[in-house]
């Protein structure tokens, strides 16, 4: 029997505006884990959501992972774990999310001041974090104002105020440090699988996005990543090109050639070996992508170009998901401001990615990658040196979208949206995934509130208010028919 929840979802709708104005609130704090100055504002941030957590009834214990590796003065910020409701006779439902995220400056390209929510006559909501992850994941600020809360606090709050009895147990756990490596929460996450989280029947996190713009999704894997850099250094200090050059091996010239031997204009890895570990495409899974809801006109709006490498649906999906790529994402130490600096740098260090899928072990990538670069620069016969060295590293996974948690959500997507859910993986990594599927040996969904035009991560990140509303109905219904769901 389906759920009764027009009472809650008239109420998301008569919150709206007010979930609307506690995002503007929730962005215009930078909490940008990766810059340690912003540290004070990440740990802020977690301070409100458990301010906002109590007020809504809800229990909240800190755990504190330490200092971070590298940054013997700085500590990580606080890993948030929360429950709402003890009822013996409900489900458990753990829940995921971050509330940190990514840097964001006004000369980078965005239109409009990143940490100041803009919304637009198309309903579309810009600022750094409305995406990632500060839709899907509460951010708080006044208690003494209506409890304006964000994503599973959203629903928590209508739930209350619509007179509907909240339907399982929910668990959470929110970090700070997801946008820099989620540093820290592995350990948590092992050492609370049999306490804090151990009444847990299934997983759910909202950090993902949909395919395309208009129907909604269910993912059930993702690519792993293992993430290099290469130092390249030769002379003690930086030069000038004037009076030097032409009599030093300069350490960007032979950086740029080494990274140009990793990959070609068309994507295709040429490290030796990488492909053969990849598991082999079946007739079966090839059958998928036929029905997926996608158009290319989709991943042009994303692009903001025509610069796709496939022409077609098949290919340009398998490419995303299922097959690894290898990306170049920059040169530390190199002149990138405006205008001309006649530089040498004495050191470089380029920085590239390999996104991983089954069967791709990290450790045999990481073999490969290095006997790779050592060869290519053994053939560059330079006199400067040469490092390459794996920064962190997470693993690719698939869970089964048969399991009653999936057809739940499934059923919650077809009530808020009319339409059955595409069942997608996704190009991405969030390693902390398999961490849960691994530590609670429970099944793991990513119930994705964002489309596919949300640039997250990038300038002009925007979060469209259709998604945040309806997506917060969402949650909320998922949380029903979980309940319910015949546990097959």
């Amino acid at each position: 029997m389906a759920p009764q929840l027009d009472g809650y979802f008239k109420q998301v709708d008569l919150m709206a505006d007010s979930f609307i104005n506690r995002l503007r609130s929730a962005v215009a704090i930078p909490s940008v884990s990766a810059v340690p100055d912003l540290r004070p504002k990440v740990v802020a941030m977690a301070d409100f959501l458990e301010k906002e957590l109590r007020v809504l009834g809800a229990s909240v214990e800190k755990r504190l992972p330490g200092k971070q590796p590298g940054h013997p003065d700085l500590d990580l910020p606080p890993i948030l774990l929360g429950r709402y409701g003890n009822d013996a006779k409900k489900r458990t439902i753990l829940v995921y999310g971050h509330y940190d995220v990514q840097p964001a400056l006004k000369e980078d390209g965005w239109a409009t001041e990143p940490f100041d929510l803009t919304v637009d006559e198309q309903g579309r909501m810009y600022g750094r974090g409305s995406t990632d992850d500060k839709g899907p994941v509460p951010q708080l600020e006044d208690m003494l104002m209506f409890a304006r809360s964000l994503g599973w606090i959203n629903a928590i709050e209508a739930h209350q105020r619509a007179g509907v009895d909240f339907p399982v147990n929910l668990l959470m756990c929110f970090e700070g440090m997801e946008e820099y490596g989620s540093e820290g929460l592995d350990d948590v996450i092992k050492e609370e699988a049999s306490k804090f989280f151990k009444d847990a029947e299934a997983v759910c996190i909202s950090d993902n996005y949909w395919l395309g713009t208009e129907k909604p999704c269910l993912t059930y894997g993702l690519r792993g990543c293992s993430y290099y850099s290469l130092v390249v250094s030769g002379p003690g200090q930086d030069l000038h090109s004037g009076v030097f050059g032409g009599t030093v091996t300069e350490p960007m010239t032979d950086l740029v050639r080494l990274l140009a031997t990793l990959v070609d204009s068309k994507g295709k890895i040429q490290i030796p070996g990488l492909n053969e570990l990849v598991a082999p495409l079946t007739d079966e899974e090839k059958e998928l992508y036929k029905d997926i809801s996608f158009e290319m006109s989709d991943l042009y709006q994303s692009l903001g170009s025509e610069t796709s490498i496939h022409s077609n649906k098949e290919d340009t999906l398998m490419a995303r998901w299922r097959f690894p790529t290898l990306s170049i994402h920059g040169i530390e130490g190199a002149y990138s401001a405006p205008g001309a600096k006649t530089v040498i740098p004495a050191k470089v260090i380029g920085k590239f990615s390999i996104r991983t899928v089954p069967n791709m072990e990290p450790d045999k990538v990481d073999q490969l990658v290095l006997k790779f670069v050592d060869a290519e620069w053994k053939k560059l016969g330079s006199n400067n040196t040469m490092k390459c060295e794996l920064q962190h590293s997470g693993n690719w996974w698939v869970a089964s979208p048969k399991h009653w948690n999936f057809s739940a959500a499934s059923k919650a997507v077809e009530k808020v949206f009319g339409v059955k859910p595409d069942f997608t993986r996704e190009g991405g990594s969030i390693p902390v995934t398999l961490t849960f599927e691994q530590a609670t040996r429970k099944n793991v969904l990513l119930l994705p509130m964002g489309s596919s035009t949300d640039a997250a991560h990038s300038i002009n990140e925007k979060l469209d208010r259709r998604n945040y509303i309806e997506g917060t109905k969402l949650l909320g219904a998922y949380l029903h028919y979980v309940a319910e769901e015949e546990q097959v």
